[in-house]
């Protein structure tokens, strides 16, 4: 087969397939007495491979995968692999520790509306954090405490007591403070409960997503492992 066979069934270009075949996303590949790539039915699968995996683990990870799988480092292969599937099941951890926080801070809302917003020292022994961190996560956009005007000293209100709930679960999850920042402003903009409730069944849905992704993935890599043993 050509490039150009290849890249029909997935409505891609032929040099999209040359550009995979130089990235090592394809097996080693024979080339006619004029020069020109001759591709074969294994070459066919891995390309399949390498797209379907690509849905669950990005482009770069796929890649990896697929030459790791090609010059015979299964193994290397097997890790990337396994690696995504830790993450991944940290990421629906992390999901139902924070679907768990907002359900308790809806319930003690009212609470903390009436009381007196909370201090650095507060907060920080409420969280079980050190001051300065809650400093930091500021500093990162996490936070946006009120001041008083008198002292200048930082006021958390209850807005800020459930995003800083929030951060301490994300953190604990292993997201970066740009990626609480980033996920906290996103549910800022949801607003009330309906919303929330909402923001938190997208989240499921892109997890639930990813896992398909990951295992119509390894359905493809199985078949194409299968064809490098029988060849």
């Amino acid at each position: 087969m050509r490039p150009i066979d290849l890249a029909r069934e997935h409505g891609l270009s032929a040099q999209a397939i040359r550009n995979y075949d130089d990235a090592g996303v394809l097996p080693p590949t024979d080339r006619s007495n004029a020069g020109y790539r001759r591709y074969t039915p294994v070459h066919a699968q891995a390309l399949r491979t390498f797209l379907v995996l690509r849905g669950g683990h990005g482009h770069q990870r796929a890649t990896e995968i697929m030459r790791a799988t090609n010059q015979g480092d299964t193994e290397s292969a097997y890790r990337l692999i396994d690696s995504a599937h830790v993450t991944l099941l940290a990421e629906r951890g992390t999901r139902t520790e924070v679907a768990a926080t907002l359900g308790t801070l809806s319930t003690m809302a009212p609470a903390l509306v009436h009381g007196p917003a909370l201090t650095v020292g507060e907060l920080a022994r409420r969280l079980g954090v050190h001051p300065a961190t809650l400093r930091t996560w500021e500093e990162h956009g996490i936070l946006h405490p009120e001041r008083e005007r008198a002292t200048g000293y930082r006021e958390y209100g209850p807005e800020c007591v459930r995003d800083a709930e929030i951060a301490r679960q994300l953190r604990r999850g292993g997201y970066r403070l740009s990626q609480v920042a980033q996920f906290l402003d996103s549910l800022r903009e949801a607003g009330g409960a309906d919303s929330l409730a909402a923001f938190l069944e997208s989240w499921q849905d892109r997890l639930t997503t990813r896992s398909r992704n990951l295992l119509a993935g390894a359905a493809q890599l199985d078949a194409y492992l299968t064809m490098l043993d029988q060849t």
